[in-house]
């Protein structure tokens, strides 16, 4: 037996030519759709993230802006970029790119941050709103790739039994979170846990988020389960490899998202439906 693919490739296509439409109604009214992000400091992988994200953007004529800072950037300078943005009618979405250097106290710059234009779920008020299942707040952008996949390719949730590994994580935990929020019945593993391949066997949807290249093998995975695969990271060849051995993987379960073009191909498209829906609220 051969998985059926997953693609996130496909599913990120969808979802922006549906964004299309929205985009251009919410341009009718005179709005124009703007995402605005902070960096701080010259990482090569986030600078990376961000041209990404500034690529998307533009294909979908959303205005997009990066605001950045020079890693010894004071906690006060910070805050007040934060503040001005809630207030900037440019943007209707923000991000910060973390984690921030050591100096600056993290928890209270994110605590600024305005939760209707808080799109990727940093302020924990955010989190709240999650966890109490209110729907006016954004879920993060990661997690909510996970759940999209799903829905996508028509994955019964409710009911289901979903092991997620690498569940002590934030993605992990999240996505149990959210999970739960759909009525799944979900076990949350990670170094500690027992027995852990006996949980595995009994997932009727995997998720792993740990980013260890080709650690799940098949013989830990039960037949016709969904697999999705959220961890990434460079194995001994130097090529993107997933958590799962999708070779191996691949020959028991009945679906299974590839690394790449699996969950982290559909996480910025999620981005930008988060900072449309956040337009089109705050247009009403």
């Amino acid at each position: 037996m051969t998985a059926q693919l997953i693609s996130g490739k496909d599913v990120a296509e969808k979802i922006r030519a549906e964004l299309q439409p929205r985009i251009a109604a919410l341009k009718a009214k005179g709005i124009n759709t703007g995402l605005a992000a902070i960096a701080v400091g010259e990482d090569a992988g986030a600078q990376s993230y961000l041209k990404g994200i500034a690529k998307a953007c533009e294909a979908l004529g959303i205005y997009t802006e990066t605001f950045n800072f020079p890693i010894d950037v004071t906690q006060q300078k910070l805050e007040q970029q934060v503040e001005a943005l809630n207030k900037d009618t440019r943007f209707q979405g923000v991000i910060i790119q973390r984690p921030l250097p050591k100096h600056i106290n993290e928890n209270t710059v994110l605590r600024l941050l305005a939760t209707e234009k808080d799109v990727d779920c940093l302020n924990p008020l955010s989190m709240a709103k999650l966890m109490m299942r209110e729907t006016d707040g954004f879920a993060p952008c990661t997690p909510s790739a996970v759940i999209e996949l799903l829905d996508r390719y028509n994955v019964p949730i409710e009911g289901k039994r979903v092991v997620i590994i690498g569940g002590a994580g934030n993605i992990g935990r999240t996505a149990g979170i959210m999970l739960l929020n759909r009525w799944a019945t979900v076990v949350l593993c990670d170094y500690k846990t027992q027995n852990p391949a006996e949980e595995f066997r009994r997932a009727e949807i995997l998720v792993s988020a740990v980013g260890k290249p080709k650690m799940i093998k098949k013989d830990v995975v039960s037949p016709g389960a969904v697999v999705i695969d959220v961890g990434v990271s460079r194995g001994a060849d130097g090529k993107l490899s997933g958590d799962m051995d999708f070779d191996e993987v691949s020959q028991v379960a009945g679906m299974i998202t590839p690394v790449p073009g699996g969950v982290g191909a559909v996480t910025t498209t999620i981005l930008l439906a988060h900072t449309v829906q956040a337009a089109e609220r705050l247009s009403k």
